[in-house]
């Protein structure tokens, strides 16, 4: 599956918008106030967005549930039902660009979108490549019992299991190979 720079910059940002959720109700939540909806659009390079509210970042929050809906569900017809529904709610208007310094690539959000628009566009249509290419499967959830952050698996073999495997996996790895020891040493 071929992804382009522009698709890979999107998925990218889904999956730090999804991962910015709280986990449960102890835990902070990545988008706290609009200095963080900035600071998060500034580091995504997300162009053509002008100033932000807390319309926008309440929008935002909203938006990444949706997202995050895409991540855990089930089977190919539920993935592309959600997609279909991020994608039509943002009112979608493809437009050939090239800013920058980056070659031409496609905007899928109408010029003036709100940021909510553009992210719901550009982010759902490149959750939506992986679904016409039969490889929706690639949207997961950290196996991690004490994780779940979301991901997009873009490994050869389509066998990545952890959302890091410097964290997570190595962390899960580690327990495992202590609790054979602890159970080989009686």
């Amino acid at each position: 599956m071929l992804i382009t720079h522009d698709t890979r910059c999107a998925l990218d940002t889904v999956v730090d918008l999804v991962n910015s959720a709280p986990e449960d109700d102890t835990a902070p939540d990545g988008l706290p106030d609009v200095p963080a909806l900035e600071a998060f659009v500034r580091s995504h390079e997300v162009s053509e967005v002008g100033a932000l509210t807390e319309f926008d970042l309440s929008a935002v929050r909203r938006i990444r549930g949706r997202f995050a809906s895409v991540f855990a569900a089930p089977d190919a017809h539920s993935t592309a039902k959600l997609i279909n529904e991020l994608i039509a709610a943002a009112g979608t208007t493809p437009r050939l660009t090239n800013h920058d310094g980056y070659d031409w690539h496609v905007h899928y959000f109408a010029p003036g979108a709100s940021v909510t628009d553009h992210l719901a566009a550009d982010c759902g249509m490149a959750l939506a490549f992986f679904v016409v290419a039969g490889e929706q499967e690639r949207l997961r959830r950290c196996e991690a019992p004490d994780c779940r952050h979301a991901f997009v698996d873009l490994s050869r073999n389509r066998s990545r299991r952890y959302c890091d495997s410097r964290t997570c996996g190595n962390r899960l790895h580690v327990a495992a190979y202590r609790a054979r020891r602890k159970e080989a040493a009686g």
